[in-house]
């Protein structure tokens, strides 16, 4: 399938990543259904965007009518039949959770047309262990956007060995298309580039935590004077939320087995407690009170 004919877009699951790269493909152009099991999840994504594009036509990054022509192109169910029936493109953004993915990519594959490109956002979970719950492992991978989307100028477009070419450079071309750089991994790896990365520095910072060697809030601080981050990493995972990094942890030492890959015990602790960062108003950092 080529970017020509790709015209509409189903998003499943409207979170803090699905709403808003949902608004990326409306923005695109793209019809799109936005799918939640919840209307209040959707009735809030709705005034989100809202009030997201509302701050966009003050700064003139957009105009009314173009945000007006966007939200008319945006369009929510809490029905999944609904959302992708004569789709060309499914990104899925659900909870971190495999068993949970493998579910919604298992309904998608009877759903959808058998042209259908199925995409999964997920930042750590390979493709291919979706793709194998469906019939057509050829058009399935990762693009993998990050957090917040509507900001953040990338997205991780992952094959697998059973990827065709042409579903990976569909997806490369519908990121420019929604204003987005897609950058191509061919092969799988747990985590992709950039979590890798961030995982390393995470897994590092915790250690040094809970091991009282400094207290997270100096970390940071150090991580963003000596190494110029722009956030430190216990202020990172505030933002991305720290269940997130969690059940991508968990997932890796499921894949393992190996004792080093087990989540943090601090991180655990939080998880357990539903202190998950900004969205939970507490995390590492209080934001209860719009403050630290």
């Amino acid at each position: 399938m080529a970017i020509r004919q790709i015209k509409n877009v189903a998003v499943i699951g409207s979170g803090a990543m699905g709403h808003q790269i949902a608004m990326l493909c409306v923005l695109g152009g793209f019809e799109t259904h936005l799918q939640d099991i919840e209307e209040q999840a959707l009735n809030q994504a709705r005034d989100t965007l809202e009030g997201h594009m509302a701050n966009w036509v003050k700064k003139g990054k957009i105009t009314e009518q173009k945000k007006d022509e966007a939200f008319a192109r945006l369009h929510l169910t809490t029905k999944m039949k609904d959302a992708v029936k004569d789709v060309d493109l499914v990104i899925e953004a659900v909870v971190e959770k495999l068993d949970v993915k493998q579910e919604v990519f298992s309904k998608l594959d009877k759903l959808v047309s058998g042209h259908t490109i199925l995409a999964t956002n997920s930042s750590t979970i390979v493709n291919s262990k979706l793709a194998e719950v469906t019939s057509r492992p050829e058009k399935v991978l990762n693009m993998h956007f990050f957090y917040p989307p509507l900001v953040m100028d990338c997205v991780e477009v992952v094959m697998s060995e059973q990827t065709s070419k042409e579903t990976a450079q569909t997806a490369l071309d519908f990121c420019e298309r929604i204003g987005r750089t897609g950058i191509l991994l061919e092969k799988e790896i747990y985590g992709f580039i950039a979590n890798r990365l961030l995982f390393a520095i995470s897994k590092e910072a915790l250690y040094l935590y809970e091991e009282g060697y400094a207290d997270f809030k100096d970390i940071d601080l150090i991580t963003k004077k000596a190494l110029k981050h722009p956030i430190g990493p216990f202020e990172l995972m505030d933002l991305s939320g720290i269940d997130v990094g969690y059940y991508g942890n968990l997932q890796l030492y499921q894949e393992t087995g190996d004792p080093k890959d087990k989540p943090a015990k601090s991180v655990e602790k939080k998880v357990r407690a539903g202190i998950l960062g900004r969205k939970t108003g507490k995390g590492w950092y209080d934001y209860s009170t719009g403050g630290k």
